[in-house]
């Protein structure tokens, strides 16, 4: 990525950021990897750290957390490890082992069921395979006190009980020697002391040539002599001649160990790495659940979609000292690509900015985010920020010269990969020529199809980004009425700066504020509440036509549904057509086959009389089925007459008891109907039809509207208030429901602020709709997170 200056990070406290992170690291490695941290542009490897990391911080909050302890950086072990017969110390197979147990539990971690539950922490380990023998036979030789165990040789425990049994040996000796010299009164109180590493007696000046041995060392004062007795010299000389073979035997083992482990310094390598990688995802994990972070939606294009987002430092610092803190959303639509944002000083203008940038670095990190999951985030290559004191001492440039230097580079390395992010534009020298200058780069600027966030209290500015298309005003709500700042983000509208109302909340001298309006002039005060209007008018205009695009959207969703409906009924009236055809012929075929059935018995019998015999009985059967057929259509007939007893007459629509097409009676003669039918006209008995509805006229020519009353009579609107959980869901699922029937594509739900249970019950139950393609809620100002807004497919 190409930072402009090369600081900018800084400026956007991206490096407080990582600090924060660093702390919360278990292992050196980890810590250096995230001072070292920058913003990716790739969106394949952002995707999968945003994933890592939600999925590490999903653990975690559900008692199902990765293992990992602390760590150190073994890397210099592997190191020496790799020159062949050379021995670690001790101290540093301990560590090994302690990385190989962590990446064991890693391992063991991952059952079945948490691999289809954390899939993309499972990629970490799919490559690597685990072998336990490398800890089995660590822990054969080192005990948990970190010492070499007995048993880790023959050798080793040979002289292990022989050191034992020489120990014993010496102990009966001195005891022996102590009870005899005592006895003589040639020893002090103390008795016995330590010195080289051997027991000796303490005895006194005078009798230090009474006792044979070999003297070791004096008191300061010479009064007392240590003295290793004669009969004990042999005894600790074997002692320290089995110490030393210990030694060597232990350094033998040891090196065997190092030798065993040698061939696998590449896999332990990449177990460290892992680790590492690991430390980190636990650490952006542990930084989200701070924040209450959440994973927003990464896109390849460029993008502004900050829902409810909040500057992540400020959110810290607040939560830290029981502080509210107030979100902003950043949502820019269509063709826009900057905003403006103007207001007065302290109104949360610069923070808002910052967090702009601060939030967007942070998820090019692979780091989650306190915002909304619905939140949209774009990538860029490239940082530019114009951000404070730009004084420079070493180069002999003013603030104003400082800024102006930054926008030559600006100008000149700026595109549409380009995320600005610029404080104060235009200050620092006289207004006018300032914000000319301004005005200009910024023209250039957007020439270059940039994306950004620029805070000014220039009208001319605020105008500029008025008139000019893919610039949009905005501003840090103000509360007038008690001139006290909100923090609150509103897009689509310039703000004031205030001066003059300020200047009378903080008592300043009334002739000074009269003179400084004289000197402003009325034309130059009313700049900004005119800019103000005009932008009222233009965002209403523009919310009046996405009424009218959502109105024609449910239109042709409309038209579609009547279209779909339409062309169902013609293909059912074909199935209808084709099932009475297949049933006529197979009703033919058992004709035919029981005529081919009579034709064999009359030539195998040849016997006409027979054969008119099975002829009549046919002919029987066949009038007594007639007949069954007529007795039900009777009965039928004479049932629903009872129901409707008002006779057919002309003008009546009609239908045919058997089924079929609607028509319209034109003339009644002899107990017989003609039927208009379409084009066609067709005569049946009047016993043989029946009433039908009305139907529907439709005129091809005539456009589909949405006057529908049932869709009139639908409320897009909900109020679940003061309902318990399971009723509002109930009462959630059904408005849903009727809002899919209807075709309703806007959804407005009030369920309250409140402790936000109900809020995050109603968005659970929302995501079970496939065709919701849009959960999120309105500005503070039209209720903030009180209501949920829904659009649908």
């Amino acid at each position: 990525m190409e930072f402009l200056p090369a600081n900018a990070l800084e400026k956007l406290e991206y490096d407080k950021i990582l600090d924060r992170l660093e702390k919360k690291c278990l292992g050196q490695p980890g810590r250096e990897t995230i001072l070292k941290l920058k913003p990716r542009t790739e969106k394949v490897i952002i995707e999968r750290q945003l994933r890592e990391t939600f999925e590490y911080m999903d653990g975690a909050l559900n008692d199902a957390r990765l293992p990992l302890g602390n760590y150190e950086d073994i890397t210099h072990s592997f190191r020496m490890l790799r020159i062949e017969d050379n021995v670690l110390p001790i101290e540093e197979i301990i560590a090994i082992k302690i990385q190989l147990q962590i990446v064991g539990d890693i391992f063991s971690y991952f059952t079945p069921e948490r691999i289809k539950e954390f899939p993309t922490l499972y990629n970490l380990i799919r490559p690597l395979s685990f072998d336990e023998t490398l800890v089995r036979d660590i822990n054969k030789i080192i005990d948990e006190e970190g010492e070499v165990r007995p048993t880790a040789s023959e050798e080793l425990m040979r002289i292990t009980k022989a050191i034992t049994s020489k120990h014993r040996e010496l102990n009966k000796q001195f005891q022996e020697e102590i009870k005899t010299f005592k006895s003589k009164g040639w020893l002090t109180d103390n008795v016995e002391s330590v010195k080289n590493g051997r027991r000796v007696l303490s005895v006194p000046s005078e009798h230090k040539r009474k006792v044979k041995g070999i003297m070791h060392d004096e008191s300061g004062t010479g009064r007392t002599a240590f003295i290793e007795p004669e009969r004990i010299i042999e005894i600790n000389n074997d002692i320290f001649d089995l110490e030393n073979d210990k030694k060597h035997e232990i350094y033998k083992i040891l090196r065997d160990l190092c030798n065993r482990l040698r061939p696998y310094i590449p896999v332990m390598g990449k177990y460290q790495e892992l680790i590492e990688d690991i430390d980190v995802i636990q650490a952006k994990a542990g930084l989200g659940i701070e924040m209450d972070a959440q994973m927003p939606k990464v896109v390849e294009g460029k993008s502004f979609k900050f829902l409810v987002a909040y500057h992540p430092l400020l959110l810290l610092i607040n939560k830290a000292e029981n502080k509210e803190t107030v979100p902003f959303t950043l949502e820019l639509h269509g063709s826009n690509r900057i905003l403006m944002l103007s207001g007065p000083n302290a109104g949360g203008k610069s923070v808002s900015m910052k967090g702009v940038g601060l939030v967007q670095m942070m998820v090019q990190s692979g780091m989650l985010v306190p915002c909304e999951e619905e939140s949209v985030f774009g990538i860029f290559s490239k940082v530019f920020t114009d951000i404070g004191d730009q004084q420079s001492l070493e180069d002999d440039l003013s603030t104003y010269s400082s800024r102006l230097k930054n926008m030559k580079g600006f100008l000149r390395d700026a595109d549409e990969d380009t995320l600005l992010l610029i404080d104060e534009f235009g200050s620092g020298t006289d207004p006018k020529i300032g914000g000319a200058i301004a005005e200009a780069i910024l023209k250039e600027l957007h020439a270059k199809k940039v994306y950004g966030v620029i805070t000014t209290h220039y009208s001319n500015l605020k105008v500029f980004a008025f008139k000019t298309k893919g610039i949009v005003n905005g501003s840090m709500y103000f509360d007038k009425d008690n001139l006290t700042p909100t923090y609150e983000l509103q897009v689509g509208r310039p703000g004031s700066s205030y001066g003059y109302e300020i200047a009378h909340k903080i008592g300043l001298d009334k002739k000074v504020i009269k003179y400084a309006k004289h000197k402003t002039g009325k034309n130059e005060r009313a700049v900004d509440q005119l800019l103000i209007d005009l932008q009222r008018e233009k965002q209403e205009l523009e919310e009046k036509l996405d009424a009218a695009t959502k109105r024609q959207k449910d239109l042709d969703i409309l038209i579609r549904k009547y279209e779909q409906m339409s062309r169902d009924i013609e293909v059912s009236r074909k199935k209808l057509k084709l099932e009475a055809k297949e049933l006529a012929m197979q009703q033919n075929a058992r004709d035919n086959k029981q005529l081919e059935k009579l034709v064999k018995e009359i030539k195998e019998q040849k016997d006409l009389d027979k054969a008119k015999e099975l002829a009549k009985q046919a002919r029987e059967r066949r009038k007594q089925t007639s007949e069954k057929v007529s007795a039900l259509r009777d009965d039928l007939y004479h049932n629903e007459v009872k129901k409707d007893d008002a006779p057919i007459k002309v003008g009546d629509f009609v239908k045919l008891a058997s089924g079929g097409a609607t028509g319209k009676v034109e003339r009644i003669d002899n107990k017989k109907a003609t039927i208009l039918v379409g084009q066609l006209r067709m005569t049946a008995k009047l016993r043989d039809l029946r009433r039908a509805a009305d139907p529907l006229e439709i005129n091809r020519n005539k456009p589909v509207t949405n006057n529908l009353k049932h869709r009139a009579s639908f409320n897009a609107k909900i109020d679940l208030r003061g309902m318990r959980r399971d009723d509002a869901l109930a009462t959630l699922e059904k408005f849903v429901d009727e809002a899919l029937i209807n075709g309703s594509s806007h959804l407005e739900i009030l369920h309250g602020k409140g402790d936000g249970i109900l809020r995050k019950a109603v968005r659970m139950k929302l995501k079970e709709y496939p065709a919701i393609s849009s959960i999120k809620h309105p500005p503070s100002e039209r209720g903030g997170d009180g209501i949920t807004l829904v659009e649908m497919d």
